[in-house]
């Protein structure tokens, strides 16, 4: 008995040295405030429309762009190669197939994204350059959580948009991932073997919490240009950051409001670390 409790005692040790579980315990309360807010709870509702859908993978994909860069540049580093699996986790190509879907060849000439979003897009740059580990915060928090929440999303807002096929929505697929739940599991493994200093797994944790942190900005930022931004601009922009000013909520239209409740649904199951 008494060899049982200290070996559950040493497992216990262990998982709490886990960075996987480091980084659940240090994101909850972040974590929790942004499950809680009216957009989310507007998601969960199921509305969206095509253009705000459409709105929404442009900043996504500025965002794996960025991401994908770093991490392809910094794939020998010995803290982001455990955790490095292209094949299995790139999205831009998804997301770049989905946006030619919707917005023709030109989609590149079409996208505009918030200036939160280029915030974000900076951060990862700048880690990249400066802290290639902390790109295991950003990588784990958004690929995890699209591949754990991307069949269940992918159906959301199949429904909500009245789209008759799966066209459109390669964002949500992992055709290189046959079993998400063993993926995972490897992932977690691999990610929890990266060695780190102390000061490393701490500056790990506080990059964690930054992620919470750019992304609800960002859900903030594409709010305000929704609603200071004509939808027909947004459609015919250029790819470049839009400035946006407060208005009054009460002009706000409701079908535009929806649109964030997607955006935060994405984000937060991107980063529901709760569900690995």
């Amino acid at each position: 008995m008494e060899q049982e409790k200290k070996s559950q005692t040493t497992a216990e040790q262990m998982t709490d040295r886990d960075l996987s579980e480091q980084i659940k315990k240090v994101t909850m309360e972040i974590h929790t405030r942004a499950e809680k807010t009216e957009l989310m709870m507007s998601f969960m509702r199921g509305q969206v429309t095509l253009a705000q859908y459409k709105l929404l993978l442009c900043s996504l994909y500025e965002v794996y762009q960025t991401l994908e860069e770093e991490m392809d540049r910094n794939s020998n580093h010995p803290g982001v190669a455990p955790i490095y699996f292209p094949t299995e986790l790139a999205r831009l190509d998804a997301i770049a197939k989905d946006l030619e879907y919707f917005y023709g060849r030109d989609w590149r000439e079409k996208i505009v994204v918030p200036a939160a979003t280029k915030r974000y897009c900076h951060r990862l740059r700048q880690i990249g350059k400066e802290n290639p580990v902390f790109l295991v915060a950003h990588a784990y928090t958004r690929y995890l959580g699209d591949l754990s929440g991307g069949q269940v999303l992918g159906r959301i807002a199949q429904k909500s948009m009245g789209l008759k096929s799966s066209e459109g929505l390669s964002f949500f697929a992992f055709p290189g991932v046959s079993n998400p739940t063993l993926f995972k599991q490897l992932y977690r493994s691999r990610m929890n073997s990266v060695e780190l200093t102390e000061e490393e797994r701490n500056g790990m944790l506080e990059e964690a919490v930054r992620t919470f942190e750019l992304n609800i900005q960002v859900f903030d930022d594409l709010q305000k240009m929704l609603l200071t931004v004509p939808e027909q601009k947004l459609q015919t922009c250029s790819t470049q950051s839009v400035n946006t000013l407060q208005i009054p909520i009460g002009k706000i239209a409701p079908l535009f409001r929806m649109v964030m409740g997607l955006f935060v649904a994405l984000a937060t199951v991107s980063i529901g670390l709760y569900a690995f």
